[in-house]
C-alpha cells in the first residue's frame, strides 16, 4: 500500500506524542510499521520522494508526425490542435480515430508550455488620491427594461484604485460627453480631484494621428481638443493605458464584472427588470453603488485626505449647434438626419443634443424632442412630421430616401406589402399614407392592433376598413328626471315633528 503525505505527517505527530511505530501506523491508516520507519528515516514526504517519469505507458500514436506538426506550430503559433488533428485525417485518410484527439490536445498544450511565452501581470502600487480610473461597461445583458422596452445602454463608470470608491451613469453610448457626464458625476458625488484621470483609447477621449502629425516618439494616438478642455478645466491630468492592454485599466475593468453581478443579483431580489422611467432606474443603481461604497469608507478618508477639494463649476453635457431646416423637413446634426415639423421649412434652429435626446428651439421656444441617434444608425424620420406633406404628395412615397422610417413596426410594414400585393401602386401608397395618418391622430397601438385584425382574415381591405375598426360608439346616457326639492322635508329634522 503506497502511502500519501497526508498519513505520514499524522503518524508523524503520533510519534512525537510518545506512541510507537504500530501505534502510530494505526493511527495513520497504515498496514506496517515499517512504513512509519522508513519515512522517519529518510525525513521526506511521498510526494519528494517521487521521480518524474522518463518512459511512455503506451506507443505514441504521432510519432511519426509530430515533427512536421511542430513546424507548423512554430510557424503559426495560434494553430489548435482539432484544426491539426483534421489536417491530418485529411492527409492520411484511416491512420487515426477521433478518440485520439484528446491525445494531441495534451501534446499540443505540453508544446506551448514550454515553447510559448505568455505576458505576464505586475501588481501596482497603487498611491492614495493619485487616480480615477473611467470606462464604459455594456449593462444590456442585465435585460433592464423601461416600461416595458428593451433598454439598450452603458454605465459609465469610474473607480478609485486604491479604495475602490466607485461611482457611475446610464448612458447610451461611449461618447465624448457621455464620458464627461460620468466624470463630472464622479467628481461632484466624490467632492474632491484626483490627480490623473485614466481611460482607454475610445475616440471619445483620443484620436489617432495623422501622417503629417508629429508627436512623441512612437506615439500613435493624441487626445482630443474636447477631451484635453473639459479635464483642464478642472486642473486634471489625462493618462491612457496602451492600445490593446486593457489590464492597465485592470481597476475599474474588475469592478465593473463585479458591479454587474451586484446588479444581476439585486434584480433578482427586486422581483422585476422593468422600471417606470430612466430616474427610477439611475436611483437604483445609485442606491447600490452607496451601499457598495459603505465598506470602503476607512480607506476612502486616506484619498480624501491628499487630493484637492472640488471648487471649479460644472460644464454643460449638451452640446449647442445651429442648423436649418431642408425643404424635405430635415436637419443634420453631428452627421445624422433627424425630421422636424414641417412648420419649420426654411428657418433656422437651435439644437441642444443630450445623451438621451436632442432639443430643439426656435424663437427660443421649444418645438420638439427626438431620441438621439448613436452608432451606425444615420437617419430619423418620423412620420407624424411629415404624414400630411406625403398625402399631399402620395407620389413620393415610394422612392422616399427614408421609406424604410415610415414603418414604425413591422405590422405596419406587413400591412403595405399586403396592399401593394392586393392593389395597384398609387392605390397601395395612398391607402397606406392614410393609415399612416389615422396612427398620428389617433393611438398608434390601436392603428396597429386594426392591422392585426384585418391582416388575419382572408379578404381584402384598405384604410377605410382601419378607420371603421378605430370608430368608438357613443355611449347611450339614460335620461333621468330631474328631482323636486321638498323643503319641509327639513324643517321636519330641525323641529323633529314626524321623526
Amino acid at each position: 500500500m503506497t502511502a500519501t503525505d497526508a498519513q505520514v505527517r499524522i503518524a508523524m505527530r503520533t510519534r512525537k506524542k510518545g506512541k510507537n511505530q504500530e501505534q502510530a501506523a494505526a493511527k495513520a491508516n497504515l498496514r506496517s510499521r515499517k512504513t512509519i520507519g522508513k519515512y522517519e528515516k529518510l525525513g521526506l514526504l511521498p510526494s519528494q520522494l517521487q521521480q518524474p517519469r522518463t518512459y511512455r505507458t503506451r506507443p505514441d500514436a504521432f510519432t511519426e508526425d509530430w515533427p512536421l506538426l511542430e513546424k507548423m506550430l512554430a510557424d503559426a503559433p495560434e494553430l489548435e490542435a482539432k484544426t491539426l488533428f483534421d489536417w491530418l485525417c485529411t492527409q492520411q485518410p484511416g491512420k487515426y480515430q477521433e478518440g485520439q484527439l484528446r491525445t494531441l490536445q495534451r501534446r499540443v498544450s505540453n508544446w506551448r508550455v514550454l515553447h510559448q511565452g505568455k505576458t505576464a501581470t505586475f501588481d501596482q502600487v497603487r498611491v492614495p488620491g493619485e487616480m480615477m480610473q473611467l470606462d464604459g461597461t455594456w449593462m444590456t445583458r442585465l435585460a433592464v427594461t423601461i416600461g416595458g422596452q428593451p433598454f439598450k445602454h452603458m454605465l459609465m463608470h469610474c473607480v478609485l484604485p486604491y479604495s475602490n470608491w466607485e461611482w457611475g451613469r446610464v448612458v447610451q453610448s461611449e461618447s465624448l460627453g457621455a464620458v464627461q457626464l460620468g466624470l463630472q458625476s464622479g467628481l461632484v458625488k466624490l467632492a474632491y480631484l484626483p490627480r490623473i484621470i485614466q481611460t482607454d483609447n475610445s475616440s471619445a477621449a483620443t484620436r489617432r494621428l495623422g501622417q503629417d502629425e508629429t508627436g512623441k516618439a512612437g506615439k500613435k494616438r493624441a487626445y482630443t481638443d474636447e477631451y484635453l478642455h473639459v479635464l483642464h478645466h478642472f486642473g486634471l491630468e489625462p493618462q491612457a493605458i496602451h492600445v490593446g492592454a486593457s489590464n492597465e485599466n485592470g481597476d475599474v475593468e474588475a469592478s465593473n464584472g463585479a458591479f454587474k453581478r451586484s446588479v444581476h443579483q439585486q434584480l433578482l431580489l427586486r422581483g422585476s427588470r422593468d422600471f417606470d422611467t430612466l430616474d427610477a432606474y439611475e436611483a437604483f443603481l445609485f442606491s447600490l453603488m452607496d451601499k457598495r461604497n459603505k465598506g470602503r469608507q476607512e480607506r476612502l478618508a486616506e484619498e480624501l485626505a491628499v487630493m484637492r477639494p472640488l471648487r471649479a463649476t460644472l460644464l454643460a453635457t449638451s452640446g449647442k449647434q445651429r442648423a436649418r431646416v431642408s425643404r424635405g423637413s430635415l436637419i443634420r446634426v453631428k452627421e445624422k438626419t433627424y425630421s422636424v415639423p414641417t412648420s419649420l421649412i426654411g428657418k433656422m434652429v437651435t439644437v441642444y443634443s443630450h445623451e438621451w435626446s436632442l432639443d430643439i428651439y426656435y424663437a427660443s421656444q421649444l418645438v420638439t424632442s427626438v431620441p438621439r441617434l448613436i452608432g451606425s444608425e444615420r437617419h430619423q424620420v418620423n412620420y407624424r412630421h411629415v404624414i400630411d406633406s406625403l398625402l399631399r404628395k402620395p407620389g413620393g412615397f415610394r422612392r422616399y430616401r427614408y421609406r424604410e422610417d415610415l414603418f414604425p413596426t413591422l405590422i405596419f410594414r406587413r400591412a403595405w406589402e399586403e396592399l401593394d400585393r392586393r392593389y395597384a401602386p398609387r392605390r397601395a401608397d395612398l391607402a397606406y399614407l392614410r393609415i399612416l395618418h389615422l396612427a398620428a391622430h389617433h393611438l398608434e397601438c390601436d392603428v396597429a392592433a386594426a392591422l392585426e385584425t384585418l391582416l388575419a382574415g382572408d379578404e381584402g381591405w384598405n384604410d377605410t376598413d382601419v378607420a371603421r375598426l378605430l370608430e368608438v360608439e357613443t355611449a347611450i346616457v339614460p335620461m333621468m328626471e330631474q328631482p323636486v326639492v321638498q323643503l319641509h322635508v327639513y324643517d321636519q329634522l330641525l323641529t323633529g315633528v314626524g321623526a
